[in-house]
């Protein structure tokens, strides 16, 4: 049976770092050592082909903290090219640090307009480091994308020996290995050494042709996050809105409201024309309707985190201003 093609597209991050080491598990980014290429990882991780025809694609080797707005573009750019020059690709399987690791999934999530499966993976270790988690991880991704039920899911996320839906998984843990989480539903299903298991398939998920087209847009809208804190009294909203906010996402106390300073800055911000959105600091369950909030034209993110929600509502914001359809955006996507 021949195996799946599967593309890796290396980012950088702490799977593709070197520590000084094997016990270089923590401050490896001070080691001087570069950062591995894809090609590098290839090289150095051979049971890859046991599992796939794997096809190394270059892309950066920096800290997914450095990954933003530009990155995401490249990345849709480099899936462009990788599946123009290979027309028998079966997945692609793209290597992240963990910091930024799902914005990124759900970014590519909402943008890659077609059902190929797109694998995001990083790793809590470095690749150099004693039992780390770099090396199945990788091998356990390139599983999933060339696998045909991984296909019309959107963007997975498969660290740990489990797949997660973009959607719904955050990162809960600075150092732990079962760092990534789905707090509300749970994994989309399991990596182990025999088979790949599905239990599920994600309800939460645009069509492709519905997904935001951001390959002409070099400049995101801005839209920023205000994190909400016993007292405080709205100057940051503010600030924001002098900064040229086009969206505001309020990470609020749970079940999603702001202190009362805070509130009144928003509806000032959303009277000007600032898309508002409340999101929740707690980091699980729905930011909940409320009369008070939607009278003065703010949006509810349901469950999404502040940091996913901020992904989504900048890129609503490249196609519309109209407060109901980014109300029905953020039920559906």
């Amino acid at each position: 049976m021949a195996k799946p093609k599967v593309a890796i597209v290396a980012t950088g991050g702490t799977i593709a770092s070197q520590g000084v080491g094997p016990l270089d598990t923590q401050d490896y980014g001070s080691s001087g050592l570069p950062i591995l290429t894809a090609q590098e990882i290839v090289a150095r991780l051979p049971v890859l082909h046991e599992v796939a025809e794997v096809v190394a694609v270059p892309f950066a080797t920096i800290p997914s903290t450095a990954i933003g707005w530009a990155e995401w573009r490249g990345l849709l750019e480099s899936f462009a090219a990788v599946k123009a020059a290979h027309a028998d690709l079966a997945g692609i399987v793209v290597t992240h640090g963990t910091a930024t690791l799902e914005e990124t999934a759900y970014c590519l999530s909402l943008t890659a307009r077609d059902d190929m499966p797109i694998v995001v993976t990083g790793a809590q270790r470095p690749f150099t480091g004693l039992s780390t988690d770099a090396h199945m991880n990788l091998v356990d991704a390139v599983r999933v994308a060339g696998d045909p039920q991984s296909r019309g899911l959107g963007a997975l996320v498969v660290l740990n020996d489990e797949i997660h839906a973009a959607r719904e998984v955050t990162k809960t843990s600075t150092g732990r290995l079962q760092t990534f989480r789905d707090p509300d539903v749970g994994v989309l299903g399991h990596v182990d050494n025999d088979r790949i298991s599905y239990w599920r398939r994600p309800t939460r998920l645009l069509p492709p042709s519905e997904r935001f087209d951001i390959g002409a847009i070099e400049t995101p809208p801005r839209v920023d996050v205000n994190y909400s804190v016993a007292g405080s009294d709205g100057v940051a909203i503010r600030a924001f809105r002098a900064a040229g906010a086009q969206g505001i996402v309020a990470a609020g106390f749970a079940p999603g409201f702001t202190t009362p300073e805070e509130r009144a800055a928003l509806a000032e911000a959303a009277e000007a024309g600032v898309t508002v959105v409340l999101s929740s600091r707690a980091g699980s369950g729905r930011t909940f309707p409320a009369r008070r909030y939607a009278a003065q034209g703010m949006i509810n993110a349901d469950n999404l985190n502040p940091q996913k929600a901020r992904v989504l509502l900048q890129l609503a914001l490249t196609r519309t201003r109209e407060r109901e359809a980014i109300v029905d955006l953020f039920a559906r996507a």
